[in-house]
């Protein structure tokens, strides 16, 4: 049994609340338990408790024993001064506020059984420790969970894309552009793709916007794959034009060691996506602001038809030549793309804007997208859980990840109904 365990019981009134006193002997009444807080401080704030005769309104400090009050030096911080009741598990001393005086103490009372299945749950050695369960929970109950799931790994997300703002001074039009060449990592390429939006500016893009050849030269120079000897005469005219716009934009490339090839397909090598990048940045002119404004969840799917340039129809690297084969980007990379880029970024613009359609484009999206298939997605499958669309899928990620890695079963609605049932 831990701290946040005892949280938990007194969040959700689970404890014994039948004749309640303090360890005085003063009887207690819980008018409100108060909010959790997730700040520093006591663990529950603005709760109203009557002690005796007398109605509290303060905050309210858990503790397995009282004697950790002192242990946590809460005694000597003025920030605990106002808390009104200290619920323990072992009422080991008295506790004072760093005034000097006296603080009501609860001894705490609940089920044994609550205790023994939240053990249960932390010592399960299964994929996710409620695979057993998760079966058996109500549908609504599940599907709740996984929307307030979803909007908090879009919150998450947010926060890396103001992040950006904020280095941009609010330039959404640079932060766009920067998500999107790190989106083209697909994960394992993602930082350099992102250091190589970072070094390239956005200005040299626009200019050159009309050649796909000038693209193509000024993304892979700054990569650094043009700084060696060229393997063949395509190579060697990539070279030549990206040392006249290195020269005319004073620029300086990335490491080309910093790109991974190795247990790639050679469709996701680095230089497959620069040059399909490459593409989708000359034929499309302001992406950004018709991405923004879509009506229909189809019309961007139009952005993402294209091909690499065609030497790249019988190359993966240069100077490599394999038999032919056209670089399309592909169904799957384009759905990649909508779900890790667009969807974040209009959810963050619509919140940053004060906008709620644009959040509301975002989760739209998700509904009419297929579940990405990965490790996670196959493994709630396998345990019962239907995976309807994208919307589910990103939820789910986030629960495995965020909750269900880290024990974190007594913050999930599915933990605390597993819990809470004696049925279990």
């Amino acid at each position: 049994m831990n701290e946040a365990f005892l949280q938990f019981i007194w969040r959700f009134g689970l404890f014994k609340k039948n004749s309640l006193t303090t360890t005085e002997n003063e009887n207690i009444s819980i008018l409100n338990l108060g909010m959790i807080n997730n700040d520093s401080g006591p663990d529950f704030i603005n709760a109203k408790i009557k002690i005796g005769k007398i109605i509290w309104v303060g905050n309210v400090e858990i503790h397995i024993n009282a004697s950790d009050w002192k242990r946590h030096k809460h005694n000597a911080d003025k920030s605990y001064d106002n808390v009104v009741l200290h619920v323990v598990k072992n009422a080991d001393c008295d506790v004072f506020r760093s005034n000097g005086t006296k603080i009501a103490v609860l001894e705490i009372q609940y089920d044994s059984n609550l205790e023994n299945r939240y053990k249960k749950l932390l010592d399960a050695q299964t994929w996710v420790a409620c695979q057993n369960y998760v079966g058996n929970i109500e549908t609504f109950k599940v599907k709740h969970l996984l929307n307030r799931l979803l909007i908090e790994r879009l919150e998450q997300r947010s926060v890396h894309i103001n992040k950006i703002l904020e280095e941009t001074k609010n330039d959404f039009k640079e932060v766009f552009y920067r998500l999107l060449f790190r989106s083209f990592g697909f994960g394992v390429n993602a930082l350099p793709f992102e250091l190589l939006a970072q070094s390239t500016p956005l200005a040299a893009i626009s200019k050159h916007r009309d050649s796909a050849f000038q693209m193509e030269a000024l993304l892979f120079g700054q990569a650094g794959f043009l700084d060696e000897s060229p393997a063949d005469d395509y190579q060697q005219q990539l070279q030549k034009e990206y040392k006249f716009l290195q020269n005319k934009f004073a620029l300086t490339p990335i490491e080309k060691h910093l790109w991974k090839f190795m247990r790639l397909r050679p469709t996701n090598f680095p230089t497959i996506r620069i040059a399909q990048l490459a593409k989708l940045l000359t034929q499309t002119d302001g992406l950004l602001a018709k991405i923004i404004s879509f009506e229909k969840p189809d019309e961007l799917n139009v952005f993402f038809d294209f091909n690499a340039s065609e030497y790249w129809d019988t190359h993966y690297n240069f100077g490599k030549k394999t038999s032919k084969r056209v670089k399309s980007f592909g169904k799957k990379s384009a759905e990649k793309i909508i779900i890790n880029l667009i969807v974040p970024y209009l959810f963050a613009y619509g919140k940053a804007k004060g906008i709620e359609k644009y959040s509301e484009k975002s989760l739209d999206l998700l509904e009419i997208i297929l579940p990405e298939k990965n490790n996670v997605v196959e493994g709630w499958e396998n345990v019962g859980v239907k995976v309807e669309n994208a919307f589910y899928s990103q939820a789910l990620i986030q629960l495995k990840t965020m909750y269900c890695n880290q024990k974190r079963c007594l913050q999930c609605a599915i933990g605390k109904n597993i819990i809470d049932n004696e049925n279990n």
